[in-house]
């Protein structure tokens, strides 16, 4: 197997010092023995005599951003790769989270002859014309955030809305009492983020609690932060802030700490990386949404493979929900449990960001 990364925005000692915070690393040592143990579910077994007959494959995926949670999707994909066996990998960070960027990279993949590229796209219906004409050369799938208007032929990833509605469930637990909740967005018009968003909406509906600002960032902590205090300065009585995007909790827990607020507004947000875990373990932050971004990386490789060679499994379905769950100061440190160990495999394994 190759693996290419791109990475323009991470150093190699940033990289590794964000890969190697060891036990509290937001996936676990027992999901990649249990991947490397059973194989790639939904696959079949990779025949090597088959593979050294056929043509390998080249496939990419387009993050939308560099981070943490983009790094164990990265991995999962490079698991992926190496057990199929003839998959070459090109993972690709954009150096800035535009439209533009994300299709300057799409552009020289496909120049490079690419057999197929995932693509978490950034704002889906201003790419939805891009995205077609990429189908009409090369195989596409959607990961992580859908383009559902556009010619891919799949989403794998969550289930959005009804992770947003989990998140409305987390909300009114921490806020019995009901009060004024501001949500954080990254990219409004990313289709993982309306779907979020419409989840959230839709589980409050009837409920005492009032979503009085949606506040974009750009997928910036420090503009996150500063969104926060001047909700913050506008709602003095602001109960609750729910950031969609895995940077949220640990942007907004410093801006409610620097307000000297924290533990006071509380805090729902999605993923589980190191500094959002913290933030539950100190009661900073309520309570989060964890994705399971290996996986994510995992099926997509997979699936890609899979319609490239002619396998059936899953090549009907339109949408592969990969499954998440909700975390609190109640299962938080069952969570981290599991979860620990695998930074030992990272600190070992070629670098990337």
């Amino acid at each position: 197997m190759h693996s290419e990364k791109s990475s323009p925005t991470l150093s190699l000692a940033a990289t590794r010092a964000a890969r190697t915070a060891a036990t509290r690393r937001q996936f676990g040592i027992a999901l990649l023995a249990a991947a490397l143990a059973v194989g790639l579910s939904g696959c079949g077994e990779s025949k090597p005599a088959d593979n050294a007959a056929a043509k390998r494959l080249h496939l990419a995926f387009v993050a939308n951003s560099p981070g943490e949670y983009w790094a164990i999707v990265n991995l999962g994909c490079d698991i992926a790769a190496q057990q199929l066996g003839d998959v070459d990998l090109s993972f690709r960070y954009p150096s800035a989270a535009t439209v533009e960027e994300q299709q300057r990279i799409v552009n020289s993949l496909l120049a490079a002859g690419v057999d197929g590229i995932a693509i978490s796209p950034i704002d889906a219906e201003k790419q939805t014309e891009f995205l077609n004409s990429v189908a009409a050369r090369t195989l596409l799938v959607c990961a992580d955030s859908d383009a559902a208007k556009s010619k891919r032929v799949a989403y794998i990833g969550t289930d959005n809305v009804a992770a947003g509605g989990q998140a409305a469930d987390l909300i009114k637990a921490a806020l019995p009492s009901g009060g004024k909740v501001a949500v954080f967005v990254g990219h409004a018009n990313a289709q993982n983020t309306k779907d979020r968003v419409a989840g959230i909406r839709a589980g409050l509906a009837g409920s005492n609690i009032r979503l009085v600002e949606t506040l974009e960032d750009g997928q910036k902590s420090a503009v996150a932060g500063e969104n926060l205090a001047r909700a913050l300065g506008k709602h003095p009585d602001l109960a609750g802030v729910v950031g969609t995007a895995g940077y949220h909790g640990p942007a907004l827990r410093k801006a409610l700490r620097d307000a000297g607020k924290a533990g006071q507004v509380k805090i729902v947000c999605f993923d589980d990386n190191s500094d959002t875990l913290d933030g539950i373990v100190a009661g900073d932050i309520y309570g989060t949404i964890a994705q399971k971004p290996f996986q994510v990386g995992k099926e997509t490789i997979v699936h890609m493979q899979e319609r490239l060679r002619g396998g059936q499994a899953q090549r009907d379905q339109p949408r592969i929900f990969i499954p998440f769950r909700a975390l609190t100061g109640e299962n938080v440190a069952h969570h981290i449990a599991q979860q620990q160990g695998i930074a030992n495999y990272l600190k070992d394994s070629p670098v990337r960001p």
